[in-house]
């Protein structure tokens, strides 16, 4: 049978599909830009059919929490978004902190396998094979371990190399996406005071961290998103990252971005996903020989990434304290996001011969007209620390660098409070010199 008879043999309406789910199993819906919004509203319209279904949803935009939904559904997240945010910290769902990314250990304290497994796909192509796009995440990994893989054929998205696919022969059904159902992503819109803090920020990385011929890994967070704007005048980088951002593409196409001198995949780009691109950018990687999309397990897969030499790895933050330690997941000890790898590109960078480990962040963010340092004397009781001071080389604020790696904690104390916000710093210091009688 070719694949065009298998395509119409498993193709089913989003009710249809929908009814291959039931009670008290578990399901996988793709993270972020993989998520499969026809078959999500499809899914959520059984709410009252189906009772204690463990639905995990990693970085998803679409709501599933709400009081009518709570015995359907039971709603586990490795990140937090502003879908489910709020009933994370409500209780209303469970927050599972993944930092080690090596397969075997994945797939157990996934808890094992699951019922069904749930992603947005291309079109197949002439062998039947289809693609995640620009999303691959963890989403081969959980295939692995899923006893039916649900795709919802999206004729917009691309191809990459890599691991990125999934035979027809694997699938036991198919939907076709509506592009009604798009959900568009929340990204918070940037402020002028992130804006302002991104160019100094980025040009300080670019000037005085990054070298020529570096390995780089390039986290997505207030002023990191944007990074590549600035490293235009580097050569020879290599990228080996998670999450693919903006500008890459752009770079590669301009030999700023060769890969030449990476001992992981030389030459070419690797990530387990783009974030979010304008049409026009996607199409430029689509298919492109440089480009290439692995499972999550294997980009953030510690044993690989400690062999990279010269490698880079720059992260955003919610919070430091002045000592080092870093949280991207809490903010006053409540869940707000979550640590993706950042845990293990620190770690990985910091061992790396010739690697850096930084952490760049604004010096502040303003709530409702009053100004928050986010370089803090103490993490809140109850912050959930992503990367021990240990594994922090640089701090990067507006205000200037941070150089961390040897020093004391006094020294780490006046390094820290000299990249605080102005208007902060004085009383940073001061409730510093209290707990830490510095």
């Amino acid at each position: 049978m070719n694949w065009k008879q298998q395509y119409q043999d498993k193709l089913l309406t989003p009710d249809q599909a929908a009814k291959r789910i039931n009670s008290g199993e578990r399901v996988w819906f793709g993270m972020f830009t993989s998520n499969p919004e026809t078959m999500s509203k499809a899914v959520f319209a059984r709410k009252d059919e189906l009772r204690d279904v463990e639905l995990h949803h990693y970085v998803s935009p679409f709501l599933w929490c709400v009081p009518e939904a709570a015995e359907a559904f039971k709603l586990v997240t490795g990140f937090t978004t502003a879908a489910d945010r709020q009933q994370v910290q409500a209780g209303m769902a469970d927050y599972l902190p993944l930092g080690n990314f090596r397969e075997s250990w994945v797939k157990s304290a996934l808890g094992g396998r699951f019922d069904v497994c749930l992603v947005k796909t291309s079109p197949p192509d002439h062998n039947g094979y289809l693609s995640l796009g620009t999303a691959l995440w963890a989403n081969r990994t959980v295939m692995d371990i899923s006893d039916r893989i649900i795709c919802e054929v999206d004729e917009r998205l691309i191809r990459t190399h890599g691991e990125n696919w999934v035979h027809m022969s694997e699938v036991d059904c198919l939907v076709e996406h509506n592009p009604a159902d798009d959900l568009e992503p929340a990204i918070p819109p940037r402020t002028q005071e992130v804006i302002d803090a991104t160019e100094v920020v980025g040009t300080l990385l670019a000037s005085e961290i990054i070298n020529d011929g570096d390995t780089l890994q390039i986290g997505i967070g207030d002023v990191t998103s944007a990074l590549a704007l600035y490293l235009g005048e580097k050569r020879d980088l290599g990228i080996q990252t998670e999450l693919i951002p903006g500008g890459i593409v752009d770079l590669v196409e301009r030999e700023v971005v060769t890969g030449r001198k990476k001992q992981i995949a030389p030459g070419k780009v690797v990530g387990s996903a783009f974030a979010v691109l304008p049409p026009e950018e996607a199409a430029r990687a689509h298919m492109h020989p440089r480009f290439e999309l692995w499972d999550f397990c294997h980009t953030d897969d510690l044993r690989t990434l400690v062999q990279e030499h010269d490698f880079v790895a720059i992260n955003n933050a919610l919070q430091v304290d002045v000592t080092g330690q870093v949280t991207a997941e809490t903010l006053g000890g409540r869940v707000y996001s979550g640590p993706g790898g950042q845990t293990v590109f620190a770690v990985a960078s910091s061992y790396s011969e010739g690697g850096r480990s930084v952490i760049a962040l604004p010096s502040s963010s303003t709530v409702n007209g009053e100004r928050h340092s986010r370089i803090v004397p103490e993490l809140t009781p109850g912050t959930m620390v992503t990367v021990p001071r240990t594994f922090v080389d640089y701090v990067v604020t507006e205000q200037g660098i941070a150089t961390l790696r040897g020093k004391t904690v006094r020294q780490r104390v006046d390094e820290l409070c000299s990249v605080a916000h102005p208007d902060c710093r004085a009383d940073v210091r001061a409730q510093a010199r209290k707990i830490y009688n510095v």
